[in-house]
């Protein structure tokens, strides 16, 4: 999807957006919920999971030295959008990384959170292969909220590892174990980088 100078949400509508403070409330609310719904139980593992992951992986995110120096040279700010579901195990390993690189932008750039399933005309602007993949993590101008940069819903190589294990039709729990098993031993390192190429375009 080319570029664009229309805004992609109104300032009221970027405002239904979470913190990550309440996206995490909101995932805990999940898991604390009662009741009979039973898409819910379905799902409710996938959230332990996340939360899980996002529990572990959050506190050891070290921003690189390079992707915060070039954080610093920003000059403008931007809001990170990022279309996400607790219960998603990519958002799991990506939305602690986006939030500590806008933590270190020093109020450059400023995320917010929409649920991928209550807003579909967003994210249906960012399909990817014609489907609603997430994370997506839109970024637009602070001023204009007009699109700046697009990236996701994946870092590279673990997008080519999850189309080639569904083409090769891997049964689920061994296509997450291997994706998983990636995330783990990449350590953030290729999210940081192409983040980093982001970052330099803005900058």
């Amino acid at each position: 999807m080319p570029i664009t100078s229309a805004p992609v949400l109104t300032a009221d509508q970027l405002a239904t957006g979470l913190t990550y403070a309440a996206y995490r409330q909101h995932i805990t609310a999940v898991l604390a919920a009662q009741g009979p719904d039973p898409q819910l139980a379905k799902m409710l593992p996938h959230y332990q999971e996340g939360e899980a992951r996002m529990n572990a992986l959050a506190p050891t995110v070290a921003v690189l030295p390079e992707l915060q120096a070039a954080l610093q040279r920003i000059t403008q700010q931007y809001v990170w959008v990022v279309i996400t579901e607790g219960w998603c195990g990519d958002a799991a390993q990506l939305v602690p990384v986006m939030e500590a690189v806008a933590q270190a932008s020093n109020g450059r750039l400023t995320t917010r959170y929409f649920l991928r399933d209550a807003n579909p005309d967003l994210i249906d602007r960012y399909l990817t292969n014609g489907g609603r993949a997430i994370p997506m993590t839109v970024v637009l101008h602070a001023d204009s909220l007009a699109e700046a940069a697009v990236w996701g819903p994946r870092p590279a190589p673990a997008q080519t590892l999850f189309q080639d294990l569904k083409a090769s039709q891997t049964p689920f729990p061994e296509l997450a174990a291997q994706l998983h098993g990636w995330y783990a031993h990449d350590a953030t390192r290729t999210t940081q980088h192409e983040l980093l190429d982001l970052v330099q375009k803005l900058a």
